[in-house]
């Protein structure tokens, strides 16, 4: 079996706000990214910035067999979303937005009301990769280091501004990571070791960053780390990501002015590793990515995705 995950970069219908501008430019971009889904034949695929779900019908009319589709019904403020395809039939078990209880609504810009919620939903779905088997997947899209301002500029003021609104952006983030972490607590249930999961998904920074390690669970035991071959209690809650497994050349996800960096992931479960082919953990881009920058509008109507996929081959 194969699972991937890809920010297909604003997947809307011709004409739309942020998709492209006629009927010419949607095609390519549809005819791209159903190139790369065909090449890579994925089983589970998580999508980030779904925008119009017809466009999504539009690119499933493009793919080769057959697919289900679970789309969340929580869109952000530009109607992007995420969902799956998939091979095997669907049960969507979660589409979670509001922050875990304890947390108090956060301030994400110098005024207005303060959020209590994921800016896109976190979808969780359960499906059967073969008879006598269950897979729990959820995949998400955290808040973007691409910072906003009021009045929708992307340049700050001035450096105040500038140190504000990465702050926002940083505990937005965090907030979004913890919550994804709560519903991967729910998906695992104590069970780890024998419950297989996988979270995944754009979380806009890298492994190393203290954004995505909320979501990793008991700290230690990651691939590559000292105590990655020795049990430990933190088995049962515990997620890897499988960054380490990428070949070094090829570990990044996205190139932004100029470098490469891994901000797509997929995390699994203690159960789920053991199936993991570690020398199939790939990114699977159809060519050199496009280097982006803070002006996320210069791409508007470009074909295929400013990211590449990042795909895992599990034994089923």
């Amino acid at each position: 079996m194969t699972i991937a995950t890809w920010n297909v970069e604003n997947l809307f219908l011709a004409g739309e706000a942020d998709g492209p501008k006629d009927e010419a430019a949607y095609q390519a971009k549809l005819a791209s990214l159903a190139d790369t889904v065909n090449r890579l034949a994925p089983d589970l695929l998580g999508l980030q910035e779904v925008g119009n779900p017809e466009a999504l019908a539009g690119l499933v009319d493009l793919l080769d067999g057959q697919w289900h589709t679970a789309l969340s019904t929580h869109p952000d403020g530009r109607r992007i979303r995420v969902g799956f395809l998939s091979r095997k039939p669907l049960t969507v078990v979660a589409d979670v937005t509001a922050f875990p209880a304890d947390f108090a609504p956060l301030q994400t810009q110098d005024t207005g009301v303060p959020l209590n919620a994921m800016g896109r939903g976190g979808l969780a779905v359960r499906l059967t990769p073969k008879t006598g088997h269950t897979l729990l997947a959820a995949v998400c899209h955290l808040k973007s280091k691409l910072l906003t301002y009021p009045g929708n500029r992307h340049s700050p003021r001035d450096e105040g501004e500038r140190a504000r609104y990465a702050a926002y952006a940083l505990w937005r983030r965090g907030a979004e990571a913890a919550t994804m972490r709560a519903l991967a607590d729910e998906l695992l249930d104590g069970d780890g070791r024998t419950r297989d999961v996988v979270v995944m998904g754009d979380l806009n920074d890298t492994p190393q960053a203290a954004t995505t390690q909320i979501l990793y669970g008991p700290p230690g035991s990651q691939i590559g780390t000292g105590g990655f071959t020795r049990p430990d209690n933190g088995d049962a809650a515990r997620l890897w990501n499988l960054a380490p497994l990428i070949p070094e050349k090829q570990r990044f996800s996205r190139v932004f002015e100029g470098q490469g960096e891994l901000i797509d992931h997929l995390l699994v479960s203690h159960a789920l590793l053991a199936r993991v082919d570690t020398d199939q953990v790939f990114t699977g881009a159809d060519g050199p990515l496009p280097s982006v920058n803070g002006q996320p509008a210069e791409r508007r109507g470009a074909p295929g995705s400013d990211h590449a996929p990042v795909v895992a081959r599990l034994d089923y």
